[in-house]
């Protein structure tokens, strides 16, 4: 028998074994009858499927289930296969693959680049599967062709294209199946409910807030939900809001054909990296942990009780047909509230953790003056963390994160900034003429002398119409005094600083053109 070599690169031989499927095996039909939609990327999928006498059923759908959310619900006893199957596919909606396999059997005509070599004409051989092991080692060398002069080997840098006579409509893949193994049973049919956590499915939540009446605000909840994970159709679908503890997120079960042993104990010692950097974006996810409530606000802590248990909400939007790769988008629910304007100025704490002066908010959001809504939740469940958008009259006046608010809870919304409200804010530190505050006090093994430091802020407001002007200052130390009756509070940031963290907080009306200046004093320790 004679050998020829032709110089070729790149067309894989081997592929995994694959056996083929037992002829005890039935064909089985799976849907996903509801899904229950995170924020983060993550679903709770039931699917559901109707076996038949004891025996085997093969399913196509494969689940990518996240670790240790996998589950089978059954009256009967029911074991789940993960196997590999070559199946025949129509070669139009396959993409090509093996060569030695999709063509094995058929009569081609290899031609190469440039006009060196003679085109070659044989049979591609079928070879024997190689071992998941062997196949390790990458893309076999070479494409072996059977002709009448004996077997050719062909190498695929030299190849420019392969002329198929009879290729045929189908070719062979490998895909995973799921084989659910249906124990003994007297009922002539056995429902089967498969549970599980996986990615692909998820929505996103923002309002719309209309102000046009000066005294009631309209408030719409508007939801996206993206198919990235198998085609719905008629699925129950309900939106998810809460803060849940999901510890294996980052983990895909081993149950899954898209892992392996070395990629699941990886992804385990990774802790719970993944869910951490997911939970990092507060209007991706559920956040709550941290939510600022527009912080240091004087709100109403009043909501009114609804639900038991655990603080998630499920809100269903019915039966939906959705395709994979499709999104929607959807208002969820109205509602309508009374609601206050007013223009919030903060102004932050510029010292440090040791009374030093260092000139910065530490994420205050600066200290210019903004225009804000205070409201109530008018809806029938929490809002959830998401982008806000505010109109009056169908004009666009800003866009903010609303923060998780439950039902009939208040909440602060800052709109834009107010650049008609002028403000200004000033400090200096006193320097005592009889010399006192100079004696060091001694504070943790530190030295700390006392100061006194007296403030100003005034505003001016530059509308046509009165406002309502809501003023924070943070400071660090112990409040002397304070004009206008300010109301005055400890921030639990506080509670390991040398000096105390506190707010000064006015609430007060300023007229068209008005000006006003309130003045204030504190002593603070700073370091020798």
């Amino acid at each position: 028998m004679r050998y020829t070599t032709v110089a070729a690169v790149g067309l894989a031989m081997f592929v995994h074994a694959a056996p083929a499927r037992a002829a005890d095996e039935t064909p089985a039909k799976s849907k996903i009858v509801a899904v229950d939609l995170f924020k983060n990327g993550l679903a709770v999928v039931r699917r559901e499927a109707t076996l038949g006498k004891p025996g085997v059923y093969v399913l196509d759908d494969v689940p990518e289930p996240v670790h240790g959310t996998y589950w089978v619900e059954s009256t009967g006893s029911v074991e789940t296969v993960v196997k590999m199957r070559e199946v025949e596919v129509p070669a139009a909606e396959a993409p090509p693959g093996n060569l030695q396999d999709d063509l094995a059997g058929k009569k081609v005509t290899v031609h190469f680049k440039g006009d060196r070599k003679a085109p070659v004409v044989g049979t591609v051989m079928k070879l024997k599967p190689a071992k998941a092991a062997d196949a390790l080692a990458g893309p076999a060398r070479f494409l072996v062709l059977q002709t009448p002069r004996g077997r050719i080997y062909v190498e695929a840098s030299e190849v420019a294209a392969v002329e198929a006579e009879t290729a045929g409509d189908t070719v062979t893949r490998t895909r995973p199946r799921l084989l659910l193994t249906l124990g003994a049973t007297e009922k002539a049919e056995t429902k089967v409910t498969i549970r599980y956590l996986t990615r692909g499915l998820a929505w996103a939540a923002s309002y719309k807030i209309d102000i046009s009446d000066p005294k009631t605000l309209a408030l719409e909840q508007h939801a996206v939900v993206r198919n990235e994970l198998a085609d719905l159709d008629g699925a129950e679908v309900r939106l998810i809001s809460g803060y849940p503890s999901v510890a294996f997120a980052h983990v895909r079960s081993p149950l899954s054909p898209k892992t392996s042993w070395a990629a699941f104990f990886q992804e385990l010692n990774r802790g719970e990296a993944w869910d951490s950097v997911v939970a990092s974006n507060s209007v991706v996810t559920q956040q709550v942990v941290g939510n600022p409530r527009a912080p240091g606000f004087d709100l109403g802590l009043g909501a009114i009780p609804a639900g038991e248990g655990v603080d998630l909400h499920y809100q269903s939007i019915g039966k939906r047909t959705l395709a994979e790769g499709e999104s929607l988008a959807l208002t969820v629910a109205k509602g309508t509230t009374d609601y206050e304007r007013v223009v919030e100025w903060l102004v932050p704490d510029t010292r440090n953790e040791s009374g030093q002066y260092d000139g910065r908010g530490r994420g205050d959001d600066g200290d210019d003056a903004w225009d804000a809504l205070k409201f109530k939740n008018p809806l029938s469940y929490p809002m959830t963390t998401g982008p806000a958008v505010v109109t009056a009259g169908g004009a666009f006046n800003g866009q903010r994160t609303s923060y998780w608010v439950n039902s009939g809870e208040e909440t602060m919304l800052r709109v834009g900034k107010a650049l008609s409200v002028r403000t200004r804010a000033v400090e200096h530190e006193q320097q005592p003429k009889d010399g006192s505050g100079r004696d060091p006090i001694w504070v943790g093994g530190r030295q700390f002398r006392k100061s006194t430091v007296e403030g100003e802020l005034a505003v001016s407001n530059h509308r046509k119409e009165p406002v309502q002007l809501v003023i924070r200052r943070r400071f660090s130390g112990d409040l002397v005094q304070a004009e206008g009756s300010p109301k005055t509070s400890l921030r639990e940031e506080g509670v390991y600083s040398i000096n105390r963290r506190n707010e000064l907080m006015w609430n007060l009306p300023l007229k068209a053109g008005e000006e006003r200046k309130m003045k204030y004093s504190y002593t603070v320790l700073v370091p020798f």
